[in-house]
């Protein structure tokens, strides 16, 4: 079937790369310049399905992107690592020392400080997407810019690689989840891997409590994440990735979630492709 997947980013970005990995090589996006407007194309169906980046092991969580699976009621149906790889690209012919500007995304600028501060004369300048700025390097001939993108977005906008793999650590991998309007169909017996929110009184050791029965139901915590609730100051929503070898051990474990919990949603229960 056919169907049309929503990126954050153009042809050439990392979230394209991931697509291609998932769905195979022959994709059809839906490019999107924000993370609003990707949760914008699911909900008006423009696609069926969308890639979303969710944390970075050096940049950490995205922490707007779980209130945005949250607020739209989306659901997790698989996830993706990549290894990052960030290079410094420009117009043909020109070296670094050319180079006055880079635009990227602000997660790239993040990962990459430490390689540009070996050249103080380049001014950092945070941008939508790191393959839209070398896009836009192409079409307008622009010298004295440079761009942090992947190797695919050099060759497909014709950029010259100034330096390679100038992110601050080499194990930088990025995690992405693929979400949808409705829940995942995949066999129980595939599923090993569930991302959950609660929200928890302020009673002394509730989250501890929950915690413990998370164990005693042989749940292995991947991930925990807090988010403020805006309209509830001093109260805070729980993210939590968790892993098991058993279905029926999670669902015993969310029949009393839901029960200790003042509000509990399962965003996704899917395969574990953690390696």
């Amino acid at each position: 079937m056919n169907r049309k997947i929503a990126i954050q980013g153009i042809l050439g970005s990392f979230h394209h790369q991931v697509a291609q990995e998932y769905f195979g090589q022959d994709v059809d996006v839906d490019e999107c310049l924000s993370f609003d407007a990707l949760v914008d194309s699911l909900i008006s169906k423009r696609s069926s399905v969308a890639v979303m980046a969710i944390e970075n092991s050096i940049a950490g969580s995205i922490i707007p992107n779980y209130a945005r699976i949250d607020d739209n009621d989306l659901h997790i149906i698989g996830e993706h690592y990549i290894s990052v790889q960030h290079n410094l690209l420009a117009l043909k012919g020109q070296s670094i020392a050319d180079i006055k500007e880079v635009y990227s995304h602000p997660m790239a600028l993040l990962q990459c400080k430490a390689f540009f501060r070996q050249y103080p004369h380049i001014k950092l300048i945070e941008d939508v997407d790191t393959a839209e700025v070398a896009r836009r390097i192409h079409q307008g001939q622009i010298k004295g810019v440079g761009a942090i993108a992947s190797k695919t977005a050099a060759t497909i906008f014709k950029l010259d690689i100034l330096a390679e793999g100038i992110q601050t650590m080499t194990n930088n991998a990025t995690r992405f989840v693929i979400i949808q309007t409705q829940n995942s169909v995949i066999p129980i017996e595939e599923i090993n891997k569930a991302s959950l929110k609660f929200e928890l009184g302020s009673k002394r050791g509730s989250l501890a409590t929950v915690l413990n029965v998370m164990s005693d139901c042989k749940l292995n915590l991947t991930k925990i994440q807090s988010l403020p609730k805006i309209e509830t100051p001093w109260r805070y929503s729980f993210f939590v990735d968790v892993t098991f070898e058993d279905y029926a051990d999670f669902q015993k474990a969310k029949s009393l979630l839901a029960i200790m919990a003042s509000e509990f949603k399962v965003h996704g229960e899917y395969k574990n492709t953690m390696r």
